[in-house]
Order: C-alpha cells, then sequence, then structure tokens
C-alpha cells in the first residue's frame, strides 16, 4: 500500500466476534498500513458517520440512517445464518410473558437492540418497557425482567452465566431466521464517500487486505481459536465453533436480509422502508 500520503483512518470492533476479520492483517503485514481505532461497535459506527473515520465497522441501523454518506464494502460484514451465539435475549420468564416488564438493553450496539424489539414486538407480540444501561448481566437481572446483550458478554451469558443461573438464553440470529427464512447482518463495512472518492485505490486495497485477512483466519481457524483461548474465558474448541458459526459474507443473500430488515423498521428508526444500499465497485487498487 502506498504511504506516502496519510495512513486511513480505519475502526475495529473489539468484540471476538471481530477477530477473524483481524487477525490475518497482522499476518499478511497490513495492519501496519492502517491507523486503526478500536472501540464498541455503537462508538465506532458514530466517528465513521462524523468523519472521524475514513473506513470501518458500521451497525447496520446506523449505515442504512446514513447510506447516503457511506458505501458499503462487497463479499464482508458480520451477520449470521441462523444462530449467532452473541447477541441474544436473556430472560428471566418466557419471551411471550414480557408484555409490560422491565427490558434492559445493553448500550454497545443499535442493531441487535431494534432486532430484539422487533422480535419482540412483531414475533411475540408483547411491548416491554425498556431502557438502556451498561452490559452487565448480573446487574441487570436484578433490575429487569430480560436483558438484550452482544458481543463478549452475550457469548458469557449464552455459554456459561445463563445455565449457571437457569436464565433462559434466546438466539437472536436464530430467532430471525426461524420468523423470516433469511440470514442476518449486524454490521457493515464501509467508506465515507468522500474518502472513497479521494482516495478510491487505497479504499479497494483496503477492502482487499480485509477479504484476505478474513479467508486467511477461516482457512487458520484454529490457529486464531488456540491463541484468542490464551486470553479469554472460553476454551479453543468453543472459540473454533463461534468463529465458524458466524458468517462473514455480504452477498445476495445477506442483501435480501437488509432489505427485509429495512422494510420491517425502517419508518419507525431514522431511514426509509426501500433505502438504498450502495456497494463499493470494482476498480483498479
Amino acid at each position: 500500500m502506498d504511504n506516502s500520503r496519510t495512513r486511513p483512518r480505519v475502526g475495529h470492533i473489539q468484540f471476538l466476534n471481530c477477530l477473524p476479520l483481524y487477525w490475518g492483517l497482522a499476518r499478511t503485514g497490513t495492519l501496519l498500513d492502517f491507523e486503526l481505532t478500536k472501540d464498541t461497535p455503537e462508538k465506532l459506527s458514530e466517528r465513521l458517520v462524523r468523519g472521524e473515520l475514513d473506513i470501518g465497522p458500521v451497525t447496520l441501523v446506523e449505515f442504512l440512517k446514513n447510506a447516503d454518506d457511506l458505501v458499503a464494502f462487497p463479499d464482508i460484514a458480520v451477520g449470521c445464518d441462523g444462530p449467532v451465539m452473541s447477541c441474544v435475549i436473556v430472560s428471566q420468564v418466557p419471551l411471550e410473558e414480557l408484555d409490560g416488564a422491565r427490558v434492559a438493553l445493553g448500550s454497545t450496539s443499535r442493531t441487535s437492540v431494534r432486532l430484539a424489539q422487533l422480535l419482540l414486538a412483531d414475533r411475540f407480540g408483547v411491548r416491554p418497557e425498556y431502557y438502556t444501561c451498561p452490559p452487565d448481566l448480573s446487574l441487570m437481572m436484578q433490575e429487569a425482567e430480560a436483558a438484550v446483550l452482544i458481543g463478549d458478554a452475550a457469548l458469557r451469558a449464552n455459554l456459561l452465566d445463563g445455565p449457571r443461573f437457569g436464565l433462559e438464553v434466546h438466539d437472536l440470529g436464530a430467532l430471525w431466521k426461524e420468523w423470516t427464512g433469511l440470514p442476518f447482518v449486524f454490521a457493515v463495512w464501509a467508506a465515507r464517500r468522500e474518502y472513497l472518492e479521494r482516495e478510491p485505490a487505497i479504499t479497494r486495497q483496503v477492502h482487499q487486505a480485509f477479504l484476505d485477512s478474513r479467508n486467511l483466519s477461516l482457512d487458520e481457524v484454529g490457529k486464531v481459536a488456540e491463541q484468542a483461548a490464551r486470553w479469554e474465558e472460553f476454551d479453543e474448541q468453543v472459540l473454533e465453533q463461534y468463529f465458524t458459526t458466524l458468517d462473514f459474507r455480504f452477498g445476495p443473500a445477506q442483501l435480501a436480509a437488509v432489505t427485509e430488515f429495512a422494510r420491517r423498521v425502517g419508518p419507525t428508526t431514522g431511514f426509509p422502508a426501500d433505502v438504498r444500499v450502495e456497494l463499493l465497485q470494482p476498480g483498479s487498487a
């Protein structure tokens, strides 16, 4: 990559679910070509929208709200085609009994929150009382009947804390798949339109670097899981299962899922139901 100009400012979600998208960057040497910023999905989305990042992950809801200013990378996303393991509703009672109950919303992703609200309202027919708080399951369960969690906190609740304390754990990806028959996309990678117009070659090089990293990581997923397990509370078998359960594709099926999600929630979430998703087109790098 040509470093004669300022390095692209790129976001990095600091959750395990994105490790396979970044692990290979160090192996290929392209990590040094980026000015990398680590944060939660919500904060990275805000920084990309404000222009403090040039390229990065953005939650699906924030991407759709700001589709005029962003161009999505094809073939790469964080999603699922069935269970996702790390986006969940944890509940002390059956979901059908949450009408009027307090439900705590973890404050790290608007997309998972909106998906959970959609499922509870339209699939289970309940209207809980929602409030936002930090994603701490023990505190949530002291004040609420159910909680929405994502990322590492959700994975912990799904595999460890939920079963330990006799809580029901409902996988948002599985609930959506059962309901619609479609995969789901939680976050896409996108470039600011103005940056793409100014630096088209670098933008495409960053896109290709992430694709190469993702492919290398999935080819060597056992190594990724083994290294991650040194620092995490999950063993390498669990992490390998997790990394291969996640769906990092963004193709026609995922675009259909985005279209369906936008149709269902757009008018009440701040974007049109027929919002147009523009994808980065092939070009010389």
